[in-house]
């Protein structure tokens, strides 16, 4: 039941969370070795334990979700070897960790701060009104789940004393979420044509080329979006070599709209980001330029 319990909370996910410690990151407020006058990880410290809050309320709502979709998901493929649907996880174990994890992480996000407790109780409440009826709507459930990135974001500049943190970030970040969902549903309504089961109904809201209309904004205006913060945020380089880092996500844009049109990928955006080598690569060169512009120029 243990093991059954751990992958109930799908740890897997907790990487979504690391875009908490956007705000110590781009806010310039890493602790740097190699600087005289930045010693201190306060900041850092501060937003790892934002982090960590945020993976434990993010399993509640992982648990309270597959509580009421139970049904459905015992009809569908793959979703009925999930731990609850499968029986393995009792129903009352899963209830009693939901609220144990809900209430560790509104009492810790509150002994860090009221702002950042306030957020969190949004993010948890939102989701709450997703898992039961905004999960329904065609547009505004993708919507939400892009709220969810932006609300992590902003708990992380919460809880730091933010000197210049750009809110071109904000856009960035509900963009680039938007950009993942509609990719996302994509890829379920793909599987459907191809004879998979109709397990979603929001699905009835969307065709493939809405769909690829969608993704087609949402991916245009996000390259827009960054390309313009890389010049004009006001805590970069004077030399702008921040745009130095805008091929790297040009290219994880392509490669994830390559992954879910050519090779009908993308269901699941954690579980392309966990084995797309070409992606990952990306992803890290991306961060490693963020750093060198950042602390070492």
């Amino acid at each position: 039941m243990l093991r059954a319990l751990l992958k109930a909370i799908r740890p897997k996910q907790w990487a979504k969370n690391a875009i908490v410690l956007a705000a110590v990151v781009f806010d310039r407020q890493l602790p740097n070795p190699f600087s005289a006058t930045s010693h201190s990880a306060i900041p850092l410290m501060r937003c790892l334990a934002g982090v960590f809050i945020f993976c434990l309320l993010s399993s509640s709502v992982y648990l309270i979700n597959d509580i009421m979709d139970i049904e459905a998901d015992r009809n569908h493929p793959v979703k009925k070897n999930r731990p609850i649907a499968s029986g393995k996880l009792p129903i009352p174990v899963a209830i009693l960790t939901a609220v144990v994890l809900s209430l560790l992480s509104f009492f810790a996000a509150a002994s860090l701060s009221m702002t950042f407790f306030g957020i969190v109780a949004a993010y948890f409440i939102i989701n709450l009104l997703y898992s039961k009826w905004l999960k329904h709507i065609p547009l505004l459930d993708v919507l939400i789940l892009a709220s969810g990135f932006v609300l992590r974001v902003a708990g992380g500049v919460s809880l730091i004393e933010v000197e210049r943190f750009s809110p071109w970030l904000y856009v960035v970040t509900t963009l680039l979420a938007l950009y993942l969902g509609f990719g996302k549903r994509r890829a379920e309504l793909t599987t459907i044509q191809a004879g998979g089961l109709h397990t979603r109904k929001v699905l009835d809201g969307y065709t493939l080329p809405f769909l690829d209309q969608l993704i087609t904004i949402v991916s245009s205006t996000t390259l827009i979006t960054y390309s313009l913060y890389t010049f004009s945020a006001p805590n970069l380089p004077d030399n702008h070599t921040m745009m130095l880092t805008i091929p790297f996500v040009l290219y994880g844009i392509f490669r994830y709209l390559f992954l879910i049109q050519i090779k009908q990928d993308g269901g699941a955006p954690e579980d392309i980001l966990f084995k797309d080598r070409p992606l990952q690569l990306a992803i890290i060169l991306w961060g490693l330029s963020i750093l060198l512009i950042f602390y070492f120029s």
